[in-house]
Order: C-alpha cells, then sequence, then structure tokens
C-alpha cells in the first residue's frame, strides 16, 4: 500500500513565481543543502520542463542515496508532477498544486505517495520512519521555496 504525505504552504507570492521556483534544480538543491544534494538534468537546463529527467544524489537518514525522476506533468502555473523511474523506492510520485490566493499569494500543496521496497517490512518502515521524515522534507523545502519567493528571487529561465 502506497503511504501518503502531504503538506500545504501559503506563500505570498504569486503562483507563476512559486511553480518555476519549485521546478528550479539550484533552488531545490540549496533547500536540501544539509543533506549535501546534488541534481544533474537530462538536458543541462536549470529548470525543469515536460519530460525532462533529474537525478538526485543526497545522504538521508544516514544513508546514500540515488534517485532519477521525470516530470511527467507541467500545466503552468497550476500543477506538475515528477515520478521516480530509478530509485530506492518501489514507486514515488510527486504532485504539486499551486493554487491563485488572489492578494494572499499562493496555496502550494505537496502531495507525495510512496511504495517502499521489501514488502511488509518496507511497508511499516515507510509508515514509521519515511513518511514522518518526507513530511519534514517537504516543509523544509516548502518554507525555503517561500522565502525565496517573498523575497522577490527569480528562477533560472
Amino acid at each position: 500500500m502506497p503511504v501518503v504525505v502531504e503538506v500545504v504552504t501559503v506563500i505570498a507570492a504569486p503562483p507563476a513565481v512559486v511553480f518555476d521556483l519549485e521546478l528550479d534544480v539550484d533552488v531545490h538543491t540549496a533547500s536540501l543543502a544539509r543533506s549535501g544534494e546534488t541534481a544533474t538534468t537530462s538536458t543541462g537546463r536549470r529548470r525543469l520542463h515536460l519530460g525532462d529527467e533529474v537525478t538526485l544524489h543526497a545522504r538521508h537518514l544516514g544513508l546514500r542515496w540515488r534517485m532519477t525522476s521525470r516530470i511527467t506533468a507541467h500545466e503552468r502555473p497550476h500543477r506538475f508532477v515528477d515520478e521516480q523511474i530509478r530509485g530506492p523506492f518501489r514507486a514515488l510520485h510527486h504532485e504539486h498544486l499551486f493554487e491563485d490566493l488572489g492578494t494572499r499569494g499562493t496555496r502550494m500543496t505537496d502531495r507525495m505517495s510512496i511504495t517502499a521496497p521489501a514488502g511488509a517490512l518496507g511497508e511499516v518502515a515507510a509508515h514509521l520512519v519515511l513518511a514522518p521524515y518526507l513530511r519534514r522534507l517537504l516543509r523544509h523545502r516548502a518554507t525555503h521555496v517561500g522565502q525565496a519567493a517573498e523575497a522577490g528571487r527569480r528562477p533560472l529561465a
């Protein structure tokens, strides 16, 4: 059974700005600097588009991780989806939603669904360890993106 983690954040910036920052791999790696995360894109571009792949290397939970994801949906500035194509999970589907709140900014929702490897033992680990860890990670990333957006940082073209 997949484990679903959802984090909702309100950011005082327009949806297009938040959307573009979320697809900027330099913003992504900066938000996770403490894990030593690096990102390599399939195109060399630093902002991802539909069909692009990104390979992430990092240390999480004391282990070295490598995961390649592909952007499988891209509906600027409302929604995009990245899905693991190679990596530690049996499956990972991450939907990013951006709702325009008018003068209040953007409601950004991260909805991540993971299926762990290793059968029943993996499922228990996903519920007890991975879900809380991923929730903290998504909150941390959302805070970083929010601060960048609210400070007027614009993503790379």
